[in-house]
């Protein structure tokens, strides 16, 4: 496995929309049906990358204590599954399932709203504000697999903190880093 960090796109950029297949209900969404009152995470994630694995516990409990204060969470993978079956989609709605996602997981089979986000790694985080501008991308917090910490999501919740509390763009962002999205 070799570490990719994000790309960073910039902040401000609007949100790409995006009408894919969840996993887990026979739907396709968008990008306004999975949005918060006050913003919207998504995470460019799959089930077989060690640094998910790593984080998925506090990636899912950041989805649920901001849930209530209006930021919507969606998670995306990209992953071509016909070199990682691991990522299909009937493994990605067991692996929602099994780490008890209170949001939508859904399957961008040709890989465009990776390549309209600028994804390059999973997980890569995206935190969208009210108006779909991109208020915050990066990293989760600054711990790593074999750290011996676990990960506090210190990060990204004081990103969304500092959202909701009108405060302006953290001027420092550090890149997310995990797998590389699997390209077709």
């Amino acid at each position: 496995m070799a570490l990719v960090e994000s790309t960073m796109l910039p902040i401000g950029t609007v949100a790409p929309d995006f009408n894919l297949q969840d996993t887990v209900s026979p739907v396709k969404l968008n990008f306004n049906d999975v949005k918060g009152t006050k913003g919207t995470l998504v995470y460019f994630i799959c089930n077989h990358c060690p640094y998910v694995i790593y984080t998925i516990e506090e990636l899912v409990e950041v989805a649920m204590t901001y849930e209530d204060l209006g930021i919507g969470t969606v998670a995306i993978s990209s992953n071509d599954v016909a070199k990682y079956p691991l990522d299909s989609p009937d493994n990605m709605e067991a692996f929602a399932m099994n780490n008890l996602f209170n949001f939508p997981y859904l399957y961008d089979e040709d890989q465009s709203v990776a390549r309209a986000y600028d994804a390059a790694c999973t997980p890569d985080i995206y935190l969208f504000d009210a108006d779909q501008k991109l208020y915050y991308r990066g990293r989760l917090d600054a711990n790593r697999p074999n750290s011996g910490l676990a990960p506090d999501g210190a990060d990204l919740r004081s990103a969304i903190d500092a959202m909701l509390a009108g405060e302006p763009s953290p001027e420092k962002q550090y890149p997310s880093a995990g797998c590389n999205i699997k390209w077709k």
